[in-house]
């Protein structure tokens, strides 16, 4: 095995230069605090071992007066800054000088009045501080759907993060200049980036394998890692040398090797040595690995790596001797689902193992078998707890529903599906419903489950938050659930109230049909309650104008109105208005003949048309008069005739002369 280290890895101008002050500053500083404004570098053993030499790292500058505070390489934010050097804090700037320069173009260019963008990561803090020092006014692109998305300016200026690769900034570059008038871009990309990538990527295209050192979440040491995919199909990305796969980099004959900017020289010697000694002491290597490698039985749950996926299995790193596989079956119970659609190389997994050797070798792994224990133990616990839990269900059986719930079949009497009652229990397949686990048995298998338990459960929440709400004089909706001679039940959303027959209408009516139907949707007050009883009374009518103010507001005495007879007696006939009050026609009123009996002139029911003739305000009475209209009536034709008479007088003497 030869071993290949590229010509630019590691530490970089501007965080060398970010260690080497903060370790001169942490000397000198025996009795103040010092602290870094966010980690020191992308590297964590680098912020590890700082740490232990006293250097805090914090993300807010609150409380730290008398304190000295790190800039790191980064860079920050001009507000950030300014409030720094406006407190009594002094302030450390290990700014690297190439993104200060990026801060004072940007800074330049925003006041001249150009828009300011800038090509990266808008959540990496080396952008979040460029952005920092033109008002954080910039536009930041990173793919070309952002940069074609953005609309077109008069003046724009183009920077770039100084980690990018030379040709991600150009292709976007090229998008975003045809986006203004006057466009100015400035490759801010770092010379020492480029050199760093440019050999990375001749190392690569020259390998077998790629090693590349760095922290998991440092920007460049990522962007090494895309370009060494690129160029080499066996490329690790580590940290630090326990992290090195020993087992697979035995099959190489040629091993390149290269460091992000933020990897101290420490850690990249550390690492070439482990693979120098592979060759010089293969079997303590061999010895080593071995150690590494887990002992598994079957049943056991492990963790894994999936090497490689096809459409009908997945191969699995499970740090033993043997690969473990997948099959299809294994993983889902979908037939129309492929391992490709679900998992893809590099992803994590908790297999579960069926057998240690398939007769190839591997290592037989589920999924499908892992999700049933787990399903059981959720489900065990949801039992346990009183939990609500989510089925699916599959089909109706004789007696009830077979439901699928954590990815196990259960049960679900019909006598446990819902409160009302249900004819057709097919009209539930493939519903979901919420549900309980009424009993469990996970030797044998059995999970029945009840969703009427918690329709209960939230009709009783529901009745208590509205009987908790009820309030006299309150107006609520509610719907007609059924009538009685004595009125109409109406639920009001899970309690039942009753609106007595005197109180549906201010009329005088027969029967509460007269006024509601089963399942009319109305709005009533609430007249009283009683917790305890379980009574609520409701009221119609009270919600409605009063019959006695419609009339007074609408009639005067001497209208003419149409009425129908509803009540018949020995003096006289009561007559119901179209407002609903009932007026009297006094026997003495129905003719102008003589009346023997009101009963000889009118029925219930016959519609008569009356003139007032007095309204009693204080007594709430109206009297009525057919007799007033007929005399109006024989008076007006009196004068009718006397005029057409004069006419006639008049005509003959006209014609005698």
């Amino acid at each position: 095995m030869k071993i290949y280290l590229a010509k630019n890895a590691g530490y970089c101008f501007g965080v060398k230069r970010a260690v080497e002050i903060a370790e001169k500053t942490i000397e000198e500083s025996k009795d103040v605090n010092v602290s870094s404004l966010g980690p020191l570098t992308h590297n964590p053993q680098v912020v590890n071992k700082f740490s232990e030499k006293g250097l805090r790292v914090i993300d807010k500058i609150d409380n730290l007066d008398g304190d000295k505070i790190i800039i790191r390489s980064h860079g920050i934010p001009y507000n950030i800054q300014k409030k720094i050097e406006d407190s009594n804090i002094e302030l450390i700037d290990c700014t690297c000088p190439y993104v200060k320069s990026i801060h004072k173009k940007v800074e330049e260019y925003n006041k001249k009045g150009y828009q300011v963008i800038i090509v990266g990561d808008r959540n990496h803090p080396e952008v979040i501080g460029i952005n920092g020092w033109c008002n954080n006014e910039a536009i930041v692109v990173n793919s070309e759907e952002d940069a074609i998305n953005i609309i077109n300016y008069d003046k724009i200026c183009v920077v770039s993060q100084t980690t990018n690769t030379l040709e991600k900034f150009e292709k976007l570059s090229n998008i975003i200049s045809n986006k203004g008038n006057e466009v100015k871009i400035f490759n801010t990309i770092c010379n020492a980036t480029n050199k760093r990538q440019t050999a990375c990527k001749e190392l690569a295209s020259n390998v077998e394998a790629m090693i590349v050192i760095g922290g998991y979440n440092s920007s460049n040491t990522n962007k090494l890692v895309e370009i060494s995919k690129k160029y080499c199909d066996n490329v690790y990305h580590i940290e630090v040398s326990k992290d090195l796969p020993l087992q697979d980099l035995l099959k190489f004959n040629k091993i390149g090797v290269t460091a992000g900017a933020s990897t101290p020289d420490w850690i990249i010697k550390e690492v070439v040595n482990t693979m120098n000694n592979i060759n010089d002491k293969n079997e303590e290597i061999m010895e080593a690995i071995e150690n590494t490698l887990v002992k598994i039985n079957r049943g056991d749950i492990v963790k894994g790596k999936v090497i490689y996926v096809t459409d009908n299995e997945i191969m699995v790193n499970i740090n033993y001797k043997s690969d473990g596989i997948i099959t299809k079956e294994e993983i889902t119970d979908e037939p129309d689902v492929k391992p490709k659609d679900i998992f893809k190389e590099g992803d994590t997994l908790d297999v579960y193992v069926v057998r240690l050797d398939d007769g190839e070798g591997n290592v037989v792994l589920s999924l499908k078998r892992l999700e049933i224990i787990k399903g059981w133990n959720e489900l065990e616990n949801s039992y346990k707890n009183g939990e609500k839990v989510e089925c699916k269900v599959l089909t109706n059986v004789k007696g009830g529903l077979t439901v699928i719930v954590n990815g196990i079949k259960g049960f679900m009497p019909a006598s446990h599906i819902s409160l009302d009652y249900i004819d057709d229990l097919s009209v539930y397949k493939n519903k979901k419903l919420i549900a309980k686990i009424i009993d469990l048995d996970s030797k044998r298998k059995r999970v029945i489950l009840s969703s009427k338990v918690v329709e209960k459960e939230n009709l009783q929440k529901k009745r208590k938050d509205l009987w908790d709400s009820l309030e006299v004089n309150k107006i609520i909706e509610g719907k007609v659930e059924r009538l009685t001679d004595f009125g109409a039940f109406v639920d009001i959303g899970g309690l039942d109230g009753l609106v007595h027959i005197s109180d549906l209408s201010w009329a005088r009516i027969n029967h509460p049909s007269d006024v509601v139907n089963i399942g009319d949707k109305i709005t009533v007050q609430v007249l009283d309650f009683n917790k305890e009883k379980n009574r609520i009374s409701l009221g119609l009518k009270q919600i409605l104008p009063k019959p006695w103010d419609v009339f007074i507001k609408n009639r005067n005495v001497g209208d003419v109105v149409s009425g129908k007879v509803v009540n018949v007696l020995d003096f006289g006939a009561f007559v119901r208005l179209a407002e609903g009050v009932d007026g009297l026609i006094h026997i003495s009123q129905i003719s102008k003949e003589h009346v023997q009996k009101p009963s000889d002139k009118l029925k219930v029911g016959n519609t008569v048309t009356v003139k007032i003739i007095d309204i009693n305000e204080e007594e709430q009475r109206i009297s009525l008069s057919i007799k007033a209209l007929e005399e109006q009536n024989d008076e007006k034709l009196t004068e009718k005739i006397e005029n057409e008479d004069i006419d006639v007088k008049i005509e003959d003497i006209i014609s005698e002369k």
